[in-house]
């Protein structure tokens, strides 16, 4: 079985899910015969035709509405925004309408539709190509929140996405994209959404992350293995709603916690996890929870986005801490 990248792990789930059924559609900004800005759906408009992948002018509250449109008439949306920091102009049509159809309506209708974008920094991208706002969209009741790490992921949790009743917002690492390779059968099957998933067993300190920042993540608890410290790594995988259950468990078991996300620190679902941990398994801690997080700033041009970055040593750093505060 041939090696892919999390970008043609994504390709891969689109093309199955639309061969599968023929409601899903797709729609967005030179998605068709470009195959996107990322090359995510290269092929998929000689596949299948412009009619289900559909090209769409530079108008995302439009590209919003229309999703929202489709997806209560019955079709399957996935709906393409080039980069994060484009889908604000469709934050109208997304809280105010695709996150309630389903209480406007009292179950009578639903809205499954994906808005697929690639998120956060680390390309050498312009202003708004580097985003990390998923706390925004988290916030709102009525959305689900889902952030793939690794190409099996990228491929599961999609084909789940795609098949849930209700919205889903799907950020993909774009640093990721093309990192590493991974062998991802074509089997159609999904990953289960809500859960975390354990990348690593460890007994000393529970280091919680997604997305790209599972890369620096399991480097660093690699680094503590060497020094004797057995790190527990949990990707969080769905950020809305939270899989509290698998974070608290790792929590009593090791005590301790190092929350990491490359998203501004204020504001950040570290806080909302550090926040229920305190809550709900305060007595189980030999220290406080710690967040590893980016800067309170707007991300910086390509010369200091690694700066910005958490970076595999200060994750390291946050775990001396707390190891020697406890």
């Amino acid at each position: 079985m041939p090696q892919i990248t999390l970008v043609e792990a994504i390709n891969q789930a689109l093309a199955y899910e639309m061969n599968a059924d023929k409601n899903v559609v797709l729609l967005g900004e030179d998605i068709g015969k470009n195959g996107g800005v990322f090359r995510a759906t290269q092929g998929l408009y000689d596949r299948f035709g412009p009619h289900r992948v559909c090209d769409t002018p530079l108008a995302e509250s439009m590209i919003g509405g229309l999703a929202v449109g489709m997806a209560i008439m019955g079709l399957k949306p996935v709906a393409e925004f080039q980069f994060m920091g484009f889908s604000y102009p469709a934050v109208d049509q997304i809280i105010n309408h695709a996150s309630r159809i389903r209480n406007r309506t009292r179950g009578k209708m639903s809205c499954p539709v994906v808005f697929r974008t690639p998120y956060g920094c680390g390309i050498h991208a312009p202003e708004h190509h580097s985003e990390s706002t998923e706390a925004l969209f988290a916030h709102i009741p009525g959305l689900r929140v889902v952030i793939p790490s690794s190409p099996i992921r990228a491929y599961g949790l999609l084909l789940a996405s795609i098949r849930n009743p209700d919205p889903v917002i799907f950020l993909e690492p774009a640093r990721l994209y093309r990192y590493v390779k991974q062998e991802v059968p074509d089997d159609g099957k999904e990953l289960p959404l809500d859960t975390c998933f354990t990348l690593r067993q460890g007994n000393d300190v529970s280091l919680i992350a997604w997305g790209a920042m599972i890369k620096e993540t399991m480097a660093a608890s690699n680094q503590l293995a060497q020094e004797g410290i057995e790190a527990e790594v949990i990707d969080v995988a769905t950020v809305k709603p939270l899989d509290m259950d698998t974070i608290l468990a790792s929590v009593e078991k090791t005590g301790r916690c190092v929350i990491i996300h490359e998203a501004a620190k204020t504001g950040g679902i570290g806080a909302d996890i550090s926040a229920q941990i305190a809550e709900q398994a305060l007595f189980s801690l030999k220290a406080p929870p710690v967040r590893v997080c980016g800067f309170d700033t707007i991300v910086p041009y390509a010369r200091l986005e690694k700066y910005y970055l958490p970076s595999e040593q200060r994750i390291v750093d946050a775990v001396h801490h707390i190891m020697e505060g406890s």
